[in-house]
């Protein structure tokens, strides 16, 4: 993957506002791709973060596999890192106040005692572009006030949303980091629709994505395409120009691609993840 430059005038001024307001809140929700929860954490945002309270919120959990997704929370959790799933439009509000109040029990305990009773929480929601903060701020919010799109780069500005009876959410854009050390997690992220698709060539992803999926979902590649067994055994190479023509865009591998991408982001492809739980983790799946 060629090296590509990602990093706006409005990335690096969010960047500069988080830094600025994380002393105004008392926890932070860091959201991630639940397809791949390492790859999509920003470690400029960690470093920022520091002895901040913080949960680790796996988005899009319904696109994930749920078993994998699990392991994934409970090795953070392992790691004493406070982490939930979510699927983003049902459900979370709840999920997500009984975990902040869960983190924050002993400073809620503390202004009890002193009398201070339902103070609103203050909660900074961050993340790197089009990990559904916007659309999970909407649901938790139960307004559209936050700008939705299924691209990156769509927030461009902070705000403050109240959210139920106990917290205010303060809104960020998304944040992407200049540059990746290792260049798979820039293949991840432009599959997952994390990085703009003038920033890559489409046929770069695609050949990942046959990668991934001959490797650990082959069926579900084989019946989305009408593949046979001695298919799945071609390069990917050879692979991509069969399934350009099966589906009928003859040799025009770059739109076969660009389709491919987009079946693989809705789930067409089934359920997938792309980050592995260390192996050392193992004993936690009981």
């Amino acid at each position: 993957m060629a090296t590509i430059q990602w990093f706006p005038g409005h990335m690096a001024k969010a960047l500069r506002q988080v830094k600025e307001n994380i002393k105004q809140v008392d926890i932070v929700l860091e959201l991630v791709d639940a397809r791949l929860p390492e790859s999509s954490r920003n470690p400029q945002l960690a470093q920022i973060l520091q002895n901040k309270p913080s949960i680790l919120v796996l988005t899009k959990k319904d696109l994930a596999d749920s078993q994998t997704t699990a392991r994934w929370v409970r090795y953070y959790e392992s790691q004493k890192q406070p982490a939930i799933a979510v699927n983003s439009t049902t459900g979370s509000l709840k999920i997500i106040e009984e975990k902040i109040k869960q983190v924050l029990a002993d400073k809620i305990a503390l202004q009890a005692e002193k009398g201070i009773l339902h103070k609103r929480i203050k909660v900074m929601c961050i993340g790197i572009p089009n990990v559904g903060k916007s659309t999970l701020l909407n649901h938790l919010v139960k307004k559209n006030v936050a700008q939705v799109g299924n691209r990156p780069g769509v927030t461009k500005s902070q705000q403050w949303l109240k959210a139920g009876k106990d917290m205010l959410l303060l809104d960020t854009p998304g944040i992407l980091w200049p540059k990746f050390e290792d260049p798979m997690i820039g293949k991840k992220l432009a599959l997952t629709g994390a990085i703009k698709e003038t920033l890559y060539a489409k046929d770069d992803i695609a050949l990942y994505l046959l990668e991934h999926f001959c490797q650990f979902a082959p069926a579900k590649l084989k019946e989305h395409y009408k593949l046979s067994e001695s298919d799945l055994s071609l390069s990917t190479v050879d692979l991509l120009l069969l399934i350009t023509k099966k589906i009928g865009f003859k040799d025009d591998y770059d739109k076969a691609s660009e389709r491919m991408i987009l079946e693989c982001r809705k789930g067409k492809l089934g359920r997938y993840t792309l980050d592995a739980v260390p192996e050392s983790t193992q004993r936690y799946d009981g």
